[in-house]
């Protein structure tokens, strides 16, 4: 009865409109009084971050399963497809390798070095900032995960016999097998080789200077550089040979001259200050330019910073001064007086520029008429050597508008790869042109060929210039606008190295010299010597 009377009493109840209006008032206050959901950039940036965090290792592992796993059963090469010879392993034709289509044509890499080097980069490498394995990429990392046989031959070209076509090489390793020479037959030939370390005939230089260009060179000069600091912390050595042996001079003030010593100075100031106490104050660095001013394709408002930089540093600058000859322990020098003078010296580093090697004077020299510039070979605007309709050359090989860097040799290799594409577009259209049965078909396939014929010169982008000044400062020329951006200081530091892991070849790379550069700061560089 009791149960039968509250369950009436209760339904009374919430059947009354007063007591119904009071539970949606007391609804309503409640739904007012409820906090509200704001945007949170914090939060925002934490889940950005998580979401970047998780791509980016999910891009590592991707890459590096990648670059570990080759194909495994390339297509063998077909003999009915036309053969590419690329000469050389540097910035042009490595580029070129990468963007070329191997399921086009037959593809033949001949160098006498086995992998691609950052040479940007090489500099750091003389005084052990960066791992000199951290910029190289060896060349069958690259073509082994090309979907059709790509054959590599660590040779040297040591001839081009452009009628025959033909090309001889020669194995230029120490350990040689029965047979090192043999040649080479190809339909086109792409040029590559790159230049050499200009002397301008100065006696002495290749004797006792040590270049920048390969990744022995780097070595020669770490272990000589070493060899001087050791002789002179060496007992009871005298005052004068001790400043001999501490001197450093550095001759052409190009980029690769002044960030060779700008690396220089940072190892001295950073390292060998704590290691080698007894010698703080003794080492000098020099740096010697014929010409006015170092930095040449810089602005003057960068040439200006460079140049205040290095006397902060202490680098001493000879502008105006030529090397007139090498000897074992001084250089003679003729200063803007006209006056010579005799500069001792514990190393020397020679980087002044590049001039072109025997292989391509030879190959000048089979065309007279239209190879006739001295500092490479002549081209035309789609990079097919002057005189020859299956021959095309690109970077430090050739003479041509543009400066010989390593940015225009890329680019020079990504459009050579579109140009052989369309070439064999125009064959592929020319030969089915020749089969079309009916007008309609012939007019579609006429179409097709104009189109793949008209092959765009080559032109080329200037993406700006970087150079690294010493003391974790650098300095950058950059196109904004009509005009150029100048930059320099610390925060164009951090530019720089961006810049630089970005333009890296591959994510192996890419890791090795972050790491390289996270063991510097934590640990410092190496004063072992090698």
């Amino acid at each position: 009865m009791q149960s039968t009377t509250s369950k009436v009493l209760r339904a009374t109840i919430r059947q009354s409109p007063i007591v119904r209006r009071t539970f949606q008032q007391r609804f309503n206050a409640t739904a007012v009084e409820a906090p509200k959901k704001t945007f949170s950039k914090w939060k925002a940036t934490k889940n950005l971050a998580k979401v970047g965090a998780v791509g980016f290792v999910g891009y590592t592992f991707y890459s590096m399963y990648e670059h570990s796993h080759p194909v495994m059963d390339p297509t063998p090469a077909d003999p009915s497809k036309k053969t590419i010879v690329i000469l050389g392993s540097g910035w042009a034709s490595t580029s070129f390798l990468k963007s070329i289509d191997t399921e086009l044509y037959n593809v033949v890499v001949v160098s006498p070095r086995n992998y691609f080097l950052f040479t940007p980069l090489l500099p750091s490498t003389t005084v052990g900032t960066i791992d000199h394995r951290s910029i190289v990429e060896p060349i069958r990392f690259i073509t082994r995960h090309k979907p059709n046989e790509v054959k590599v031959f660590e040779a040297e070209c040591t001839e081009i016999d452009s009628d025959k076509k033909i090309i001889t090489i020669v194995d230029n390793s120490e350990v040689k097998g029965d047979r090192a020479t043999s040649t080479i037959s190809y339909d086109y030939l792409v040029v590559g080789v790159g230049a050499q370390s200009q002397t301008f005939g100065i006696k002495g230089v290749e004797e006792y200077g040590c270049f920048l260009k390969e990744v022995w060179d780097a070595q020669k000069i770490r272990t000589k550089l070493m060899d001087c600091i050791e002789t002179a912390a060496f007992p009871g050595q005298a005052a004068e040979e001790i400043e001999r042996l501490l001197h450093m001079v550095v001759v052409g003030g190009g980029p690769t001259g002044i960030e060779y010593a700008a690396e220089l100075h940072d190892f001295l100031a950073e390292d060998l200050s704590a290691w080698y106490p007894e010698l703080v104050g003794k080492i000098k660095i020099t740096l010697i330019e014929a010409m006015p001013n170092v930095l040449p394709a810089f602005s003057k408002q960068l040439i200006d910073y460079t140049e205040s930089t290095f006397k902060e540093q202490h680098i001493s600058l000879h502008t105006k001064t030529m090397v007139k000859e090498v000897k074992e322990k001084e250089i003679i020098v003729q200063g803007p007086s006209g006056e010579k003078e005799a500069m001792p010296y514990g190393l020397l580093v020679w980087a002044t520029g590049n001039t072109t090697r025997p292989l391509i004077r030879n190959l000048m020299a089979q065309h007279p008429e239209t190879q006739n510039i001295r500092r490479g070979l002549a081209v035309d605007d789609w990079l097919r050597m002057a005189g020859t309709n299956d021959i095309y050359a690109l970077g430090d090989a050739t003479a041509t508008k543009y400066a010989p860097t390593a940015q225009v040799a890329a680019q020079q290799g990504k459009y050579l790869a579109r140009v052989f594409a369309q070439l064999h577009a125009t064959e592929q259209y020319e030969s089915e042109l020749e089969l079309a049965a009916t007008p309609e078909e012939k007019a579609k396939k006429a179409r097709k060929l104009q189109k793949a014929q008209d092959i765009k010169p080559f032109h080329y982008s200037h993406q700006g210039s970087l150079c690294y000044i010493g003391s974790d400062k650098a300095i950058a020329d950059l196109p904004f606008g009509p005009g150029n951006l100048a930059s320099g200081g610390v925060a164009t530091y951090a530019f720089w190295r961006s810049a630089y892991v970005s333009s890296l070849f591959s994510a192996r790379n890419k890791w090795l010299v972050v790491t390289d550069w996270t063991k510097k700061t934590f640990w410092g560089r190496d004063i072992s010597r090698e």
